[in-house]
């Protein structure tokens, strides 16, 4: 009995120590659990804090440039400003409160009318497959656009100069073998014959294209409709944990890229294909929805290059506007004025030729008599008087006939 009694001692005592190493064990693991939490949460309200920051200080910075903006002069701003979007960037378009971010995947269909009752009841069952696996909300877009056909005459043009070039080469090529067929040979003049007039053909078929195509894009209602899947992913569908800009960044792109391939592959069940559209073909896409007729005139490229995307908020000052239209009014005015005195001493200098040649007889008389007057010293006074009295003698009589032609008219 006593045995027993020590041996239940003992277990009780070693199960005492055993459960007390246990509970200590414990008790630190739940330490340590504390503190890797309380530390968890440190790291977390320090992230929300730089983040909260940083927006504050955007925000600020923000606001001190539009308090140090001037009022006056050009005041140079985007359009940018004004869209429902901030940006596109990595294939994607990135809403302004970067709470929403899209992806677009573009489709290619087939003719359905086309097609067989069996290949038809296959792509009802494709796109049924579709529709049954989207897990996600999508926007499905119809962009219609007047098919441009100004690359494509531009593209025909630049090959047809290398056609004509061949051509005159082949033409030249035939003239000299034919000058000298004896030195050739028929055999060589008929082959040259030959790819001159291959090469002609080749020349009147490529402007036989340019022109019809040129009549075709003359035809603004040719038009192509375009399809498009509009993916979207929602800053919500994170969580309530808070990301840099550009975590966030990765995530929904790796998000977005994922869905949008899901598509592509389930709508290959139904014989449409699918890509996703880079950052370029995206700008595009908005550009032709918000300028729908300027773009059948204009093309991205010729208006990025042009700078169309800038725009000014404030003009230049009234009184500078004002002050140039004066100036410009003033030359106008100047450069009438001054044509207006050359033809009126264009008038002057004209009508006294034409008095002078009237009077050219008159003239010559009393030019004659000066002269005489001054050179009588040289050929005797008497001499002189005599010719002076003989003008006026002669121009009497023409008086006297002038009256008298005068009268018989009269």
């Amino acid at each position: 009995m006593l045995n027993n009694s020590s041996t239940n001692n003992e277990i009780t005592a070693i199960l005492t120590i055993v459960l007390s190493i246990m509970m200590c064990i414990l008790m630190l693991l739940v330490v340590v659990f504390i503190v890797l939490k309380v530390r968890d949460n440190k790291n977390k309200k320090q992230i929300i804090t730089d983040i909260n920051n940083k927006e504050k200080k955007e925000k600020k910075t923000k606001k001190q440039i539009q308090l140090q903006r001037p009022l006056t002069g050009l005041d140079k701003g985007s359009i940018m400003d004004f869209m429902e979007f901030e940006k596109v960037q990595d294939n994607m378009i990135i809403a302004k409160s970067r709470k929403k971010y899209l992806m677009v995947v573009e489709c290619k269909g087939v003719n359905y009318d086309l097609m067989s009752q069996p290949e038809k009841v296959g792509v009802e069952e494709g796109f049924q497959q579709f529709l049954n696996t989207l897990r996600h909300p999508i926007q499905i877009y119809i962009q219609t656009r007047t098919i441009n056909l100004g690359n494509s005459i531009n593209r025909y043009k630049a090959a047809m100069k290398q056609i004509e070039l061949d051509y005159r080469q082949k033409e030249e090529e035939y003239k000299r073998i034919r000058e000298n067929v004896s030195s050739y040979g028929e055999e060589q003049l008929n082959r040259s014959f030959f790819e001159l007039t291959r090469q002609r053909n080749l020349l009147e078929y490529g402007r036989d294209i340019i022109a019809n195509t040129e009549k075709m894009s003359l035809n603004r209602s040719v038009l192509n409709k375009n399809f498009y899947v509009i993916v979207p992913y929602y800053v919500e569908e994170v969580g309530s944990d808070k990301y840099y800009e550009e975590e966030l960044l990765s995530r929904a792109f790796s998000e977005l890229y994922t869905k949008s391939q899901s598509i592509i592959r389930t709508l290959s069940s139904c014989s449409v294909t699918g890509r996703i559209l880079n950052s370029r073909e995206l700008i595009e896409l908005l550009y032709v929805a918000y300028n729908r007729d300027d773009s059948e005139v204009l093309g991205l490229d010729k208006v990025l290059a042009s700078g169309y995307e800038d725009l000014y908020s404030t003009g230049i000052d009234v009184f500078k506007k004002k002050s140039k239209l004066l100036d410009e009014e003033i030359n106008r005015r100047a450069i009438k004025e001054a044509n207006k005195a050359i033809q009126k001493v264009k008038s002057q200098v004209q009508k006294e030729v034409e008095e002078k040649e009237n009077n050219i007889e008159q003239l010559a008389k009393k030019m004659a008599a000066v002269i005489l007057e001054n050179n009588k010293s040289r050929i005797g006074a008497n001499v002189a008087r005599r010719a002076k009295e003989e003008i006026e003698r002669e121009e009497k009589e023409n008086e006297q006939k002038g009256q008298e032609n005068s009268t018989k008219q009269g």
